[in-house]
């Protein structure tokens, strides 16, 4: 029986790989725009990263990492988002020592243990920006922007803006306690992970999953209502910025977000009841891993989900050619010669193949139909005396005489 790849991956394979250039290629365009720089982290860290960064009481630490002991006896852990990572290589290299704000952002892919669903895989692909350095509410609405932004001009449309603050750490307190009396009188009726999050961290429990915990949580306090005056200023002025910038929003007070990192601003932007991106601020993370008082906000989104929207939507992702031209040859001798010729064109940026099937003439011309060659060229006893052969264009067979010893012109009739 032939090894099949591990539940909840997925091979990128090469006819679809121009969907990932195009996506890629896009977001990083944008992503300049807003003044942000690439950063890559490694696939695993060390463990004490995220339960301290994500939060142990979270469905990620608790359910869903990846952790195993290397062969030195230390506990890593395959990343299951992007953010701590990000943090970590901030502080560890001191960025926090360069002019601030800081604006990063990544690629990676992130892994979690959890049930495979449309959409969800337990490695997924991740498009992430991080901001560090700025307590700015404008910050919030830019990152937001850039999100928005990016669906906009890859089509999306229709999509909704939901937006919430949690608070800081000093009204946060007094919600939970609000919170845990709420939740004493049905805490018979809580799952079992939710009853070891009620003392330690009861607001996770507004993101348990369970249809009867779920239920519960329909009544309680609503965290807005207990936020300190700093953090109902700061979400006045991230409302007030998104009205200017042109961005329809909700506020929906049940969003708090899966990892315990995030402080004041969190949002989630919606598709068909499906969330497309999330993010917030995280004013506390830079120092629960080890760096100075810093600020920071940031959003990921799943590139697989953003695939799979676009297709689901009908909208056609721009197929660049694979390859631009294709020598066919007769003999052994115009073998030698196409070999020559393509090595040549592939140093001037020319995408180009030739036979190595030992195909015949008919069989060749079959082939670059199936690879989606540009243009074509026949070599054969005759096109070598002459030194001329016809380029032909493959989507109207138009042909062109061509000095096959002329590689620049050949060159700028192909582009």
């Amino acid at each position: 029986m032939a090894i099949q790849a591990p539940k909840g991956t997925k091979d990128m394979l090469p006819q679809n790989a121009y969907k990932w250039y195009y996506i890629e290629d896009k977001l990083r365009h944008i992503a300049a725009t807003y003044a942000c720089r690439e950063i890559r982290t490694p696939a695993f860290e060390s463990t004490e990263l995220f339960e301290r960064g994500v939060g142990d009481t979270t469905d990620v630490v608790q359910k869903e990492m990846y952790t195993f002991e290397d062969k030195g006896g230390r506990s890593v852990t395959l990343k299951p988002e992007g953010t701590s990572p990000a943090v970590r290589a901030f502080v560890e290299n001191s960025l926090f020592n360069e002019a601030q704000p800081t604006k990063l952002y990544y690629f990676t892919p992130v892994f979690r243990y959890e049930n495979v669903q449309k959409g969800r895989l337990r490695e997924h692909h991740q498009f992430g920006i991080e901001i560090f350095g700025s307590k700015e509410a404008s910050l919030d609405a830019e990152i937001i922007s850039l999100a928005m932004r990016a669906f906009r001009e890859f089509g999306i449309r229709g999509l909704k803006l939901n937006i919430n603050n949690i608070g800081c750490p000093k009204c946060r307190k007094t919600y939970n306690d609000a919170l845990k009396a709420y939740l004493k009188e049905n805490y018979d009726d809580l799952c079992d992970v939710c009853k070891s999050r009620f003392e330690k961290n009861p607001m996770r429990i507004l993101d348990c999953k369970n249809k009867d915990c779920k239920k519960i949580v329909e009544g309680a306090p609503v965290i807005l209502d207990y936020v300190c005056d700093d953090c109902r200023e700061h979400f006045d002025k991230l409302q007030s910025y998104l009205t200017a910038l042109g961005i329809e929003f909700k506020i929906d007070p049940l969003i708090v977000r899966g990892l315990d990192y995030y402080t004041k601003t969190v949002f989630e932007i919606i598709n068909k009841d499906i969330t497309v991106c999330g993010g917030g601020r995280y004013d506390g993370l830079i120092q629960e891993i080890g760096g100075p008082e810093m600020p920071a906000v940031g959003f990921g989104m799943g590139l697989e989900r953003l695939i799979l929207t676009l297709e689901e939507e009908g909208i056609e992702i721009p197929k660049s050619n694979y390859i631009d031209l294709y020598i066919a040859s007769m003999d052994e001798a115009s073998k030698i010669e196409a070999l020559k010729i393509v090595n040549s064109l592939r140093e001037k940026g020319i995408k180009c193949d030739c036979n190595h099937m030992s195909r015949n003439v008919k069989g060749q011309m079959k082939y670059s139909n199936k690879i989606e060659a540009a243009y074509t060229i026949v070599l054969g006893e005759s096109e070598l005396n002459e030194k001329r052969a016809k380029l032909k264009r493959m989507n109207d067979g138009e042909q062109i005489d061509i000095d096959i010893t002329d590689l620049e012109d050949i060159v700028l009739k192909i582009k």
